[in-house]
């Protein structure tokens, strides 16, 4: 009984903004209003059935949807019984959804309509216990039969709180890292995990019960699900809950909810503000924007600050194996540190270590490493890979950074993305900030290709704006203006789109793949 009076987990979290606002306006999403009584009651309605139905603390339970309402209760439902949540990524092919599930050994599927049937095409030979449809109230649907619509299934269940043993500690989520650059590696959060990023995100990040936020990246992503939507629950926030990141539909959104927070990658960014609707929309509540998830480009920060007058802005660096938030530029130090990833936040320690794990001084690139009650348990089924994540007691990031002597960091580029060319190293993000000063650049990822003479060559993909016409000597002699001779891009491709996974990332190894016999030429 003690250690139940003293815990603290997602289900928990709930209850207690339940109790401090039953009446505020919790979530909207399509034509659903919910306070935070509504809410927390389809929650309880949705755990009791999960139990009746035989799942237990443990289980392992697959998520594969685009955001809803339904995501969001069945991601308290879930915690509250103690079973193990795994969001899938609904852009995944199915032979890494098949991989996901047979690695992660599930036993339950909780899917829209949509995905339903991927899942059942992968599942195998494996024993699913539990098939539940979210966002349907019936399933008439004779090729899912075997699938139960979840509101349907709740209703009636009782409204009362579930009393399952769960402690802090325990596995909370499994969140599958991209797979940009290998096989989707899961990580394990547990309840403290999360809570604990929580707690510093809302300080850090300044989220207050006050917002009405718009959740329009996938929930299933780290960003949007446990910087965004989980702390706004905490504090007792409001949420507008999008199915996807339409600029179009956000810019709408915006206007007719006088919403006043967002987040947005940078790509999302950029394509709010290339939109027609970004001057004709009224824009004048949002008072706090976000961005994060990739690195944003310096000429961009600038224009969103001159176009959105009225709004502060702060970058979020992180990844998902610290649950994902470690470090927040705040607003005041937008033009005095443009660029940089900021400082770490409440429960994160912070260094830079060369390749042997020694800390460098400041002014020094290196690792970025942490100490965190956010970090992971570890890879699930991985303890080697673990075991080098964690290796002298601190969680080795792959980000190589640099801190200055205030102690704010600047992200150089991910160890994978340096480019060796005649033997020295290039930043890729260094290239790309060059070319984003040239006015009709919408997009660009610097890479590396193979080259007989260089090895790497430096080599820029880009989306011009509309209306733009450039030339790839125009880029190169640009670059040998504000570039050292060896940063220059050897080669300079221009394309409609660049690839990216549903968290904004450009998807580097997919370019590197389509362009690998560009020097050849």
């Amino acid at each position: 009984m003690l250690e139940r009076a003293r815990r603290n987990t997602l289900g928990d979290l709930l209850a207690r903004t339940r109790d401090r606002m039953p009446d505020k306006f919790a979530f909207a999403y399509q034509t659903q209003r919910l306070n935070y009584e509504e809410l927390d009651g389809l929650v309880n309605q949705t755990a009791n059935k999960f139990l009746l139905d035989g799942m237990k603390k443990g289980d392992m339970i697959t998520v594969m949807s685009k955001n809803s309402l339904d995501f969001v209760i069945v991601n308290f439902a879930l915690a509250r019984i103690g079973a193990v949540m795994i969001p899938i990524n609904y852009m995944l092919t199915e032979e890494d959804v098949q991989f996901i599930l047979e690695h992660a050994e599930v036993t339950g599927f909780i899917a829209s309509e949509e995905y339903a049937p991927v899942l059942d095409a992968v599942a195998g030979r494996m024993e699913i216990n539990y098939r539940y449809l979210m966002d349907v109230s019936t399933n008439d649907d004779g090729e899912l039969s075997s699938w139960t619509a979840l509101a349907a299934a709740r209703n009636g269940q009782s409204t009362d709180p579930v009393e399952i043993e769960i402690f802090d500690d325990d596995l909370a989520q499994v969140l599958y890292t991209s797979g940009t650059e290998s096989r989707p590696k899961g990580v394990m959060l547990t309840h403290k995990s999360i809570i604990s990023e929580y707690v510093s995100t809302i300080v850090d990040a300044k989220i207050d019960k006050d917002d009405i936020a718009i959740h329009a990246l996938p929930l299933y992503h780290s960003a949007q699900l446990h910087v965004f939507l989980g702390p706004s629950v905490y504090v007792g926030s409001s949420g507008i809950i999008l199915q996807s990141a339409s600029p179009e539909f956000i810019l709408k959104t915006i206007e007719r909810e006088g919403a006043t927070q967002l987040f947005c990658p940078p790509t999302v960014w950029i394509a709010l503000l290339r939109h027609p609707d970004f001057d004709k929309r009224d824009l004048s509540t949002l008072r706090k924007c976000y961005y994060g998830a990739a690195i944003m480009p310096m000429e961009v920060i600038k224009e969103l600050s001159k176009r959105l007058p009225n709004a502060k802005l702060w970058n979020c660096y992180g990844q998902t194996e610290v649950a994902p938030l470690v470090m927040v530029l705040q607003p005041e130090d937008q033009l005095t540190k443009l660029g940089s990833a900021g400082q770490p936040i409440l429960n994160v320690q912070t260094k830079i270590f060369d390749d042997h794990d020694n800390e460098l001084p400041r002014g020094k690139i290196g690792e970025i490493v942490h100490r965190t009650p956010h970090a992971m348990r570890g890879y699930l089924h991985d303890p080697e890979k673990t075991a080098e994540a964690f290796r002298g007691g601190w969680f080795h990031s792959g980000d190589l950074g640099v801190m200055d002597e205030e102690g704010y960091i600047t992200i150089v580029d991910r160890k994978k993305d340096m480019i060796n060319t005649g033997g020295v190293n290039v930043s890729s993000r260094e290239v790309e900030e060059a070319i984003y000063r040239i006015e009709g650049v919408s997009e660009v990822a610097v890479i590396s290709i193979p080259d007989a003479y260089w090895i790497e060559a430096v080599t820029a993909i880009i989306v011009p704006k509309e209306g733009f016409t450039l030339m790839e000597e125009d880029i190169i002699e640009f670059c040998k203006g504000k570039l050292s001779k060896f940063k220059v891009p050897k080669f300079v491709q221009f394309t409609d789109v660049l690839p990216k996974n549903p968290s904004g990332k450009v998807l580097k190894r997919s370019l590197r793949d389509r362009y690998e016999n560009f020097g050849k030429r």
